[in-house]
């Protein structure tokens, strides 16, 4: 009634095999995959090639107005303050293409951009001149009351006299006819006036 079994070997596969077996499957997998993406990758940048994005230098200056200075020596400074300032940025960094400066100008207070620039790279190697690639902006002098001085020192409008009922009256005395006129001198040496020496 008793049965004694003896001990039999398994047949199935222990796991560490398994394990190794998994590890070569996976390996080729990954391998097949990425022989298949690399001819994949190479045909769409030869059909469709990436473009080139540019590289942009945005660069915000403010100046102040110098006492007394005039609208177009404000003008002149700003252009030299961004020529100087796309010079700078395209010798500091060779990956930009385009730069963009845009100046403001504080004067009593108000702060208004009076200029921008903005140019690429070839465009500025090919004509470095500020003026041709600026834009003004025509309300600035406006906005920073350029034109309040002028208006200033205009004189004062005179106020209107009031409306009165009635109009001012005539003087009914005339003059006397018995005054004598004034007599002119016959002397020619007193019409001479004296020359300044």
């Amino acid at each position: 009634m008793f049965r004694f079994y003896t001990k039999q070997p398994f047949s199935v596969i222990p796991f560490s095999i398994i394990g190794q077996m998994g590890k070569k499957i996976r390996i080729i997998h990954s391998g097949v995959w990425l022989l298949l993406a690399i001819p994949l990758w190479l045909t769409t940048e030869a059909i469709a090639p990436q473009i080139v994005q540019a590289n942009t230098a945005r660069v915000d200056l403010q100046i102040d107005r110098l006492e007394e200075e005039s609208y177009e020596n404000v003008l002149r400074r700003a252009e030299a303050a961004a020529r100087a300032t796309t010079q700078r940025s395209f010798d500091q960094d060779i990956l930009v293409t385009e730069v963009s400066v845009m100046i403001s100008l504080q004067n009593q207070g108000a702060i208004a951009p009076i200029l921008s620039l903005e140019v690429t790279r070839p465009q500025w190697q090919q004509l470095p001149d500020p003026q041709r690639w600026v834009t003004y902006f025509q309300t600035a002098r406006f906005l920073l009351l350029f034109d309040k001085q002028i208006t200033t020192n205009q004189p004062a409008a005179t106020t209107p006299a009031p409306n009165n009922a009635k109009p001012a009256e005539k003087p009914n005395n005339p003059a006397p006819n018995n005054a004598k006129p004034a007599e002119k001198p016959n002397n020619p040496s007193s019409n001479v006036q004296p020359q300044k020496p």
